[in-house]
């Protein structure tokens, strides 16, 4: 599987992958060159964080044109992410259906799987664990904070991207973009116990400590549960809470701070690669 190659378009700088996998352009942004300013410079992409939201929306315009989809902004689809496990799933390039998924998608969801074309899907990180999936004839990203890894919402998503392409989960590519490193993430004695139970004690940053968690292990261990297959799993493995200049990190910067993204669309000239 090919690493993710760190790329600048448009004055954005974008971790992607340029094999374009089933047909799907996907990246997970860095904080620079977009319109915001102060603590949610510069290329800020969520909403409910205190940014005005007009430079919000340029900086999401701008991403997509990046990305080549620059185009398809009215079709972007942004939930509103709660911590939970719910996957909205969009399967049918009708106007009902994408109004149901948007609909459903704001009213709270943290996993979107679409697998109609020119349709793309952001969600928004600062710390959590951003992860794109990609199968033959669709995609899905997922927000994977604490509660949602101990939920296994990876695995949900790859479930509902099976289901809705017909794809095994062993033919799943799997991304697990930018968030905050085991060394970084000191937690509960509960939290760590909890993690432990679930995932096996390799969760634990031991290096670190015995109250460092290490999200990433997890969101890997329950793909892998999932039948995703290791060796198609990519990680990003630097800690947003040390790489503050690239990423956003809720923890770092105290809560104040933007949003850095997932995104991912199918293009129609694209759609033949598997």
């Amino acid at each position: 599987m090919c690493a993710l190659n760190r790329q600048c378009l448009h004055g954005v700088t974008l971790l992607m992958d340029p094999e374009v996998p089933c047909g799907v352009t996907l990246a997970f942004t860095e904080r620079t060159g977009g319109f915001s300013e102060g603590e949610f410079a510069s290329l800020n992409l969520g909403s409910r964080c205190g940014d005005n939201l007009q430079q919000v929306q340029k900086n999401r315009q701008l991403v997509l044109e990046a990305l080549g989809a620059g185009e398809f902004f009215s079709q972007l689809l942004i939930p509103h992410q709660v911590h939970g496990s719910k996957v909205v799933c969009l399967t049918s390039n009708t106007s009902e259906a994408f109004e149901l998924a948007q609909a459903e998608a704001e009213a709270g969801a943290d996993a979107i799987v679409c697998t109609v074309q020119n349709t793309p899907v952001m969600l928004a990180f600062a710390d959590c664990v951003p992860v794109i999936l990609v199968a033959p004839g669709g995609f899905a990203v997922a927000h994977s904070g604490w509660k949602g890894t101990i939920a296994r919402i990876s695995a949900r998503a790859t479930e509902a991207l099976c289901q809705a392409t017909g794809a095994k989960s062993s033919e799943v590519k799997a991304y697990i973009g930018p968030h905050i490193g085991g060394a970084d993430y000191e937690v509960s004695p509960e939290l760590i116990q909890m993690f432990s139970q679930e995932f096996g004690s390799g969760v634990v940053d031991r290096a670190s400590g015995e109250r460092y968690l290490d999200l990433g292990y997890a969101v890997r261990a329950a793909l892998v549960d999932a039948g995703v297959r290791a060796s198609s799993i990519e990680e990003v493995t630097d800690s947003t809470a040390s790489t503050t200049e690239r990423f956003f990190s809720y923890r770092a910067e105290h809560g104040k701070c933007g949003r850095h993204a997932a995104v991912a669309y199918m293009a129609e000239s694209r759609v033949e690669d598997v």
